[in-house]
């Protein structure tokens, strides 16, 4: 979704963005009850900062990583249903933004620009996936995320794409947001308040039951000043159409962000190695952790998975 915390300028200091005690508890707290155990967090250093990642798996897998990118607002954290179905036959990598809520912390160079956010991306999949060890991760992304991972894979040089990717509601992809679910936001976006955010989650997910450990952390996160979001237009169909990579674009039958069917014949359009599904039942804001949504996500990912070839 649209960034609703209090925007910083881009080259704040790291201090600023500092989490509070509240929000680590919550972040640490949902960590331990949610992941499977034998999960494991590292800090990688970058140009950008310092990111966090969550990764479960085992570390000898042979088939490719998955690297994971949550939505605008959310954490590493709301990746664990996928962590643990994947996680049983690779490793698994999920990464808190700089700039967002999380444990990532940013550093002298601010992320200012989509080449900043993908210089970003490079240096830590460099750490996380390295060349030597078969390189070439498949991306992952939620909303936000997935914008990032799309933008990734059409700046990247030859030989540097991912083995595949997965877009799961992507936002600014292939449409735009639905002018209803802009305006809903507006409030949150002036002003960003715990009461604000529930009020729109419960909007977006119809009053859906939602995991009420992740919405706290949730809360927390939206107390936090964040740096400004690099975001711009959403790529040209041109770009799109030359685009080799295997992808699943994975959609939210009843979302309010995007319209699941504008968007599925947007994707058929102009990505034309990609596979289109909606998961029944799922809105914006249930994805991806929330019941029966996660499960969904699960089966595609194994379906689409097992088809990439071998490198």
């Amino acid at each position: 979704m649209p960034s609703s915390r209090s925007p910083g300028s881009a080259a704040a200091a790291p201090d600023v963005l500092s989490p509070s005690a509240s929000f680590l508890a919550a972040y640490d707290g949902f960590l331990a009850e949610r992941w499977p155990p034998g999960t494991t967090t590292a800090c990688v250093p970058t140009p950008y900062g310092a990111t966090h990642v969550t990764s479960h798996g085992p570390a000898d897998a042979t088939a490719p990583p998955v690297v994971l990118l949550p939505g605008g607002g959310a954490t590493s954290t709301v990746w664990h249903a996928q962590a643990a179905h994947l996680g049983r036959t690779r490793r698994v990598h999920a990464l808190d933004l700089i700039g967002e809520p999380g444990r990532s912390t940013p550093g002298e160079r601010p992320i200012r620009t989509v080449a900043d956010l993908t210089g970003w991306l490079d240096a830590v999949l460099a750490v996380l996936c390295p060349e030597a060890d078969g390189g070439r991760p498949v991306l992952a992304g939620h909303s936000y995320g997935a914008w990032i991972a799309l933008h990734h894979a059409l700046h990247a040089g030859p030989g540097q794409q991912p083995a595949g990717l997965v877009l799961v509601d992507p936002t600014q992809c292939f449409t735009g947001f639905r002018p209803g679910y802009l305006l809903r936001a507006v409030p949150l976006l002036l002003r960003p308040t715990p009461r604000r955010a529930r009020a729109f989650l419960t909007w977006e997910t119809a009053g859906a039951e939602l995991d009420p450990d992740w919405l706290r952390l949730y809360e927390e996160g939206v107390r936090l000043p964040s740096a400004r979001p690099v975001t711009g237009p959403r790529p040209r169909p041109s770009a799109l159409r030359e685009l080799a990579v295997p992808t699943l674009v994975l959609l939210a039958e009843r979302g309010r962000a995007l319209d699941p069917v504008r968007t599925a014949q947007a994707v058929d359009r102009t990505l034309p190695n990609a596979s289109t599904y909606t998961i029944p039942g799922a809105t914006h804001h249930t994805l991806p952790l929330h019941a029966p949504a996660a499960a969904g996500i699960n089966r595609r990912l194994d379906t689409f998975l097992a088809a990439l070839p071998e490198e």
